[in-house]
């Protein structure tokens, strides 16, 4: 896989794994059973919390990372040094590169119970190594687009912005503004992500900008010096009713917002509102945040709210930090040279053997109806169906378009479009059944 060049410098990959992958590769090398065709898949056996769908976040990072997936002399000393594999499979990583195939759902795809959302395909050697750091992005990222898309589907029309930073890993805030943002958020508090990915960036003053000054007026015309009266006021410092008048008085009919982060957000945005508009000032827009999650901005639709500014619930998932995403062989090359299905037994932890192929079953008018996933075989398009499965890399070579901005931006229009074509219940936000079933035609399961 040749590398491309990008906007930052991708960190090295191949370490941000389990050190039983590397073992399992060690004992295959020794058995001669490393080269053996093999085709793995993502998957995920429920949703979490009773919730209605999932959306598929996370690919391309996943092969941004795939394209920094090398062992560099200083990661096999380490490796020899610690004597994690033996000298045989030192020999086999230093050379390493994935030649495989990789194709799945498209990124911001929704998904089901069983949905068959990555599958790579390639020698067992390769496919193996890959496991951990898959998983470890397609998870989160899944994770927060998946609360995301709930968020924006309970904020109708009014814009949400990503500014859950300071309440992830450093990287991981990069990965969930991007995650949210494909999900429909309209903009991050992110600069990094920004960079990378080309979202749109906000903000503009913590309350710590306020407490510098002696005064509030003080702070508030040294913003509205610097940058302008379209500016958002932080108006909860102290009096929120005084401080939304010297706003008005300070910056004019042309204020752009003011931003309530503390209190009852209802009770205060319908007075803030009343005031602001009392006052000549119709056109200011109100932004609210403190600790908010798609249960909150629901209860907010009724207020006059024009914003939500969204952190701690998005990037832990809203109470689901992981996609619960698991990674299974379900089809190997046997002795004979043909590929047989293989699958898991354990009790609560069964998976269905033979390579997946899915499409979205729907009406007439477009409404999606069920999941239709075939074993070994592409399921019958009825005429109205969908397929949802895309080739993201095939000998070894990633095809263009699937990182970078342009992959974030491809997702967006993706999920927006799927999101649409769902049963309105997709939308409700109490706990229930996947809005539509995965079905498994008969006659294909192994």
């Amino acid at each position: 896989m040749n590398e491309r060049s990008y906007p930052w410098e991708p960190s090295p990959t191949s370490l941000m794994t389990d050190h039983y992958e590397l073992t399992m590769l060690q004992a295959a090398l020794r058995a001669g059973t490393a080269s053996r065709r093999s085709v793995f898949e993502v998957f995920a056996r429920r949703l979490p919390n009773g919730r209605r769908y999932g959306v598929f976040a996370g690919v391309g990072r996943v092969l941004e990372g795939l394209e920094k997936f090398r062992f560099d002399e200083d990661q096999l000393r380490f490796l020899r040094d610690t004597n994690v594999v033996d000298q045989k499979t030192i020999e086999y990583l230093e050379n390493f590169r994935f030649t495989g195939q990789i194709r799945g759902y498209a990124e911001g795809e929704v998904y089901f119970p069983h949905s068959p959302l990555l599958t790579v395909e390639s020698s067992f050697a390769e496919a193996c190594v890959l496991e951990t750091y898959i998983l470890s992005v397609l998870n989160y990222d899944s994770a927060v687009a998946s609360a995301a898309s709930r968020m924006v589907g309970a904020a109708g029309d009014r814009p949400c912005i990503e500014m859950g930073s300071r309440r992830a890993h450093d990287e991981a805030a990069v990965a969930a503004a991007r995650a949210a943002v494909i999900s429909g958020f309209a903009s991050t508090s992110n600069l990094e992500a920004g960079y990378r990915y080309g979202v749109k960036t906000v903000g503009t003053a913590a309350h710590s900008f306020t407490l510098l000054h002696d005064t509030e007026e003080q702070a508030f015309r040294a913003q509205i010096d610097a940058l302008g009266v379209d500016t958002t006021l932080l108006v909860d410092t102290y009096d929120v009713e005084n401080a939304v008048k010297l706003a008005v008085d300070i910056a004019g009919p042309d204020l752009g917002g003011v931003r309530l982060d503390s209190g009852d957000l209802v009770t205060q945005a319908a007075m803030v509102r009343s005031l602001l508009d009392k006052l000549g000032n119709a056109n200011t827009r109100i932004t609210v945040t403190s600790d908010l999650d798609e249960y909150a901005i629901a209860a907010l639709r009724a207020a006059p709210v024009d914003s939500y500014g969204v952190g701690t619930r998005l990037v832990t998932g809203s109470g689901a930090p992981t996609s619960s995403m698991v990674y299974k062989l379900v089809a190997r090359e046997g002795t004979s040279g043909t590929m047989e299905p293989v699958a898991k037994a354990s009790s609560g932890k069964a998976s269905v053997g033979g390579e997946k192929f899915a499409l979205r079953r729907r009406n007439s008018q477009g409404v999606a109806t069920q999941e239709i996933v075939g074993i070994s075989h592409e399921p019958t398009d009825d005429g109205d169906d969908r397929e949802l499965l895309i080739d993201y890399v095939t000998g070894g070579e990633l095809r263009d378009g699937y990182v970078g901005a342009q992959a974030v931006e491809r997702a967006r229009e993706r999920h927006a479009r799927s999101v649409a074509e769902l049963p309105r219940a997709a939308r409700r936000l109490s706990e229930g059944e996947p809005v539509i079933p995965t079905v498994i035609e008969p006659g294909t399961a192994h």
